[in-house]
């Protein structure tokens, strides 16, 4: 996907998927990828409780639940000048738990940090630190229905949106 801006410069967009705790409701991963094919990245903030060979397009971080299959603590990777830092957050104190965020995000250079965990989707900027909770695909805990975050980024902007379930 391109975007032209003002200047008549072609730049490149990124098309990520983030979701989170689907607590055995894994077949909305595939239904998502179906309806995103043109999205570069499928991020998983952890709690899967699956096998994750199953969803090869995916990438996961082991949440508390995740008992099946071989799964990484955390992930960093690097997209269109972006690093971002992925964690389940389960470890994390609730209390304290967004400074902490940056505070991992800011030690590993990112500047985009997605968790889960929590079941509350949340997207803020704090110190310079892009904070994405995507919710969650099963058991929302924030009264509002399961959702996912989409988001578009270029090295110069970075756009989310989460979509709620009604809306899939």
């Amino acid at each position: 996907l391109f975007r032209t801006n003002r200047y008549e410069r072609v730049e490149r967009v990124m098309k990520v998927i983030i979701a989170s705790d689907s607590h055995m409701r894994n077949e909305v991963l595939d239904y998502i990828e179906a309806k995103h094919p043109d999205a570069q990245y499928y991020l998983h903030c952890g709690d899967l409780e699956d096998d994750p060979q199953l969803f090869p397009n995916w990438l996961f971080v082991k949440g508390n639940n995740d008992y099946f299959g071989q799964f990484p603590k955390h992930r960093i990777l690097d997209i269109e000048g972006h690093r971002f830092f992925i964690i389940h957050g389960d470890r994390l104190p609730y209390m304290v738990m967004k400074a902490r965020l940056v505070e991992l995000g800011k030690e590993h250079g990112a500047d985009i940090v997605c968790f889960g965990h929590t079941h509350r989707s949340y997207i803020e900027k704090k110190h310079g630190i892009l904070l994405i909770n995507p919710g969650s695909l099963c058991f929302p805990r924030d009264g509002k229905p399961p959702c996912y975050v989409i988001m578009n980024i270029t090295k110069e902007d970075i756009s989310c949106e989460i979509v709620y379930e009604p809306e899939w």
